[in-house]
């Protein structure tokens, strides 16, 4: 078996395809501007696919709130139903919010609402960011989407991203958040976890390993439970590689936490759990695909305390057989040159068919992310294993 950790093959690999923008795919994998912008669920009363995000091209809506879509799959289309609107309250969810469909039939949709966020506005001198805010809140829908509840607010600390969600084999739910802390500032993660179907929640402990900086600390877990129902969490962290946290009560509390082994850029990974029983990784590598070089940055106490690589070029896909404890040797699926397609998002839509979107698509000279034109792609388990 194969230990991730440094780069072992001494050139890249050739991506034979090219889209309008300039991104390189895997010969055997294929765009799919068609998928939504969105994170998707399967509908465990029906088996339709549904998506909640910000729609596609002249689909998108101008408030930011997110779009429930369902999957025509006569058609391959998506007819937009209705804009997620919960009772008392406008949304700004941004692009990418764990969407789950419980085994019940009810639809929950974390977000952190974007309208309400403070100025991102870090303080050189004190190395802190005081004041900082983007709430987190819950809303869920009993009716497939009809009408949501008011939303539930969770905690008001800065929220980078909420990456994960999932329903364990006992039905409870889990989704992974994080928070900024103070003095100095940094990042932390916890998971929130509800036993009645998204009406109550309750966090688990904070984990915070320290650090200083704006992207200092721990971030944006991937997630997925495991065989014997323990819940993996890999963490963010700007150590050169992901770390793991380990949770053996049902998502109630997470420990303990340690180098993974698996090397990876300051950018968050993907854990999906496919139907063969294998686990799909996918992320973002320390460095380029053929060389262990990498431009660092941070190490300031401003951006992070160690210098680090945010290196978002290439996407990578490793799969493990034994629930994580080695993983085969990875794959470079995407590459965008000069640019970043990182955040991914990774969702089976029939057995075996993966498809993939990134949150964060940015070319060379752009100072933000392009959702018209965000990586959205699919491919064959049975090609890469």
């Amino acid at each position: 078996m194969y230990q991730i950790m440094k780069a072992t093959k001494t050139k890249k690999s050739v991506l034979p395809q090219v889209n309008a923008f300039g991104i390189q795919l895997h010969e055997k994998a294929v765009f799919r501007p068609d998928l939504p912008y969105a994170w998707f669920t399967h509908d465990q009363t029906n088996g339709n696919i549904l998506s909640m995000g910000i729609g596609t091209g002249s689909d998108m809506p101008q408030s930011g709130a997110g779009v429930l879509s369902v999957f025509d799959r006569q058609t391959k289309t998506w007819p937009i139903r209705q804009e997620c609107e919960p009772k008392g309250m406008k949304i700004s969810a941004g692009s990418f919010s764990p969407f789950l469909c419980t085994q019940k039939g009810t639809l929950i949709f974390v977000f952190s609402n974007k309208g309400e966020s403070s100025a991102f506005l870090w303080d050189s001198e004190a190395h802190d960011m005081p004041g900082a805010s983007t709430p987190t809140y819950v809303t869920r829908s009993l009716d497939g989407g009809q009408t949501w509840s008011k939303p539930h607010k969770l905690h008001d600390e800065w929220t980078g991203a909420n990456r994960a969600i999932l329903q364990t084999k006992t039905g409870a739910v889990v989704f992974t958040s994080m928070k900024m802390l103070h003095h100095p500032g940094r990042h932390s993660v916890l998971t929130y976890r509800s036993e009645d179907e998204g009406a109550s929640w309750v966090p688990s402990p904070t984990i915070d390993l320290g650090g200083i900086g704006h992207h200092g600390g721990v971030t944006e877990a991937a997630m997925i439970e495991l065989n014997d129902g323990r819940i993996l969490q890999y963490l963010r962290t700007n150590w050169w590689q992901f770390w793991k946290a380990v949770s053996v009560d049902d998502g109630k509390v997470f420990h303990p936490y340690g180098p993974s082994g698996i090397d990876a850029s300051s950018a968050p990974g993907y854990l999906l759990r496919l139907k063969s029983g294998r686990i799909a990784l996918i992320w973002n590598r320390f460095s380029p695909e053929g060389t262990q070089q990498v431009t660092l940055k941070g190490g300031d106490g401003n951006w992070s305390e160690t210098p680090t690589s945010n290196f978002r070029a290439e996407l990578s896909l490793s799969f493990s057989e034994n629930d994580g404890d080695s993983w085969s040797e990875p794959i470079v699926v995407a590459r965008n040159p000069e640019g970043q397609i990182s955040y991914p998002c990774a969702f089976e839509a029939a057995p075996g068919e993966i498809w993939i979107t990134t949150q964060w698509t940015r070319y060379q000279g752009q100072s933000g992310c392009n959702d018209e034109a965000a990586l959205r792609f699919s491919l064959l388990e049975k090609h890469f294993v």
